[in-house]
């Protein structure tokens, strides 16, 4: 099992058929699961699922609702970026995260996170702490 970081190939295809939405008046809601090394996520994960997802004190599954930061350029290239997010007073153990849509249906996958080592928390603060929103390192780019 294994989880890589990646924008899923799923999304790609969600943004070309204009089934995402991340401006400012959306109504879409998108989410952030954590997921333990058990789990396997990356390019082809289509759908948030709750198989392997991290369970623990302060932790609802489903993880987090992310507030999406405008989409914007710089150049040639468009991104955009999510406030930080933290789940509070949590015991929880996670290798890695699933941002996805969540529609009440089929909970659309749109990126992959792979933090590199098992992240733990013990009555503390698991916070997730997005990238520079610009054109180099937002955590999602379209060049």
């Amino acid at each position: 099992m294994a989880i890589s970081q990646a924008m899923c190939t799923s999304f790609k295809q969600a943004l070309l058929d204009g089934e995402m939405d991340f401006s400012s008046d959306t109504s879409q809601v998108f989410k952030i699961a954590l997921f333990t090394s058990s789990a396997t996520l990356g390019a082809a994960t289509t759908v948030y699922a709750i198989t392997n997802e991290v369970s623990g004190t302060g932790y609802t599954a489903g993880g987090n609702t992310l507030t999406v930061v405008a989409p914007t350029t710089s150049g040639t290239t468009a991104y955009l970026d999510f406030n930080d997010t933290t789940w509070s007073s949590a015991t929880i153990t996670a290798r890695g995260a699933l941002i996805y849509l969540a529609d009440g249906a089929t909970n659309p996958a749109v990126a992959v996170l792979d933090f590199g080592a098992d992240k733990t928390s013990t009555a503390g603060d698991f916070t997730i702490q997005f990238p520079t929103a610009d054109a180099s390192n937002a955590i999602i780019r379209i060049a």
